[in-house]
């Protein structure tokens, strides 16, 4: 199978492509801003000939299922995926839970069907599992690409660098913690993140991830309180930003 990144845009999260032998599909489409660019970039992608069948969803957040209407307008054979507990906001437009009204923005309303831990997609010559990573959304999910060596996570981390915003509608720390121990217990060899580049190697992963439960730790150990110090996110950001900054990268003692 191969794999394909297309960086998001402005508030938009990254979008996987996926494409197996049998067929092809789509993980997050981002806001509805930036809808058509974003068919233009996956066509660009799959060839004008080609339609992706599924389209994977990692929440029912604005920033990854905004543009999912339009590209089931442009693909009605596209069958859209959210963990079950985010299908009804997806088909009422549910602009509050989305946090569409963050971005003073309509959410498109559009038809989802419910995937859960451990559901297949099959491609042909591979897979993509679903992988349930509640926390910042009860629905959150990530998923497992090509036997298990890469996941795409969603909004259970926004950046290497950047933890996961958890005062939104129907987050919870406490799975949030457990979803990143799930992530750091598969041994993965990369992880595509909601924003930025693939975190690669696992021990780089596991350095990622260890400083984020620990970040989720300490705000479990204080009652759920934003770090001191930290500025508060902006309106319609996912993610906080720490006071002092966490690395991005990879540093150069890791992994040598």
């Amino acid at each position: 199978m191969r794999m394909t990144r297309l960086p998001g845009i402005h508030h938009d999260a990254n979008c996987i492509v996926v494409i197996g032998e049998g067929s092809s599909l789509v993980i997050d489409a981002g806001t509805s801003w930036y809808q058509q660019l974003q068919v233009e970039r996956i066509i660009g992608v799959l060839g004008e000939d080609t339609s992706p069948e599924h389209l994977l969803l990692t929440s029912r957040r604005f920033p990854f299922s905004g543009g999912a209407a339009h590209m089931v307008d442009h693909w009605p054979n596209l069958l859209p995926w959210v963990g079950s507990e985010g299908v009804a906001a997806l088909e009422t437009g549910d602009f509050f839970s989305t946090w569409a009204n963050r971005y003073d923005s309509d959410m498109p309303p559009v038809r989802a069907n419910a995937i859960g831990d451990g559901d297949t997609i099959a491609l042909g010559d591979g897979g993509v599992q679903a992988l349930a990573l509640p926390g910042h959304a009860p629905e959150a999910m990530g998923y497992l690409v090509d036997d298990r060596s890469i996941a795409v996570v969603g909004g259970v981390l926004p950046r290497a660098d950047l933890p996961a915003r958890l005062d939104l509608p129907g987050a919870s720390l406490i799975d949030h913690h457990a979803s990143l121990i799930r992530l750091r217990d598969l041994q993965l060899e990369a992880l595509v993140p909601m924003r930025g580049p693939a975190i690669r190697g696992k021990p780089h992963i596991e350095d990622v991830l260890d400083r984020h439960i620990t970040h989720v730790a300490a705000m479990l150990d204080d009652e759920g309180r934003r770090p001191r110090g930290w500025p508060r996110p902006a309106p319609s950001a996912l993610w906080m930003t720490p006071f002092s900054p966490w690395p991005l990268e990879e540093r150069e003692s890791e992994g040598r």
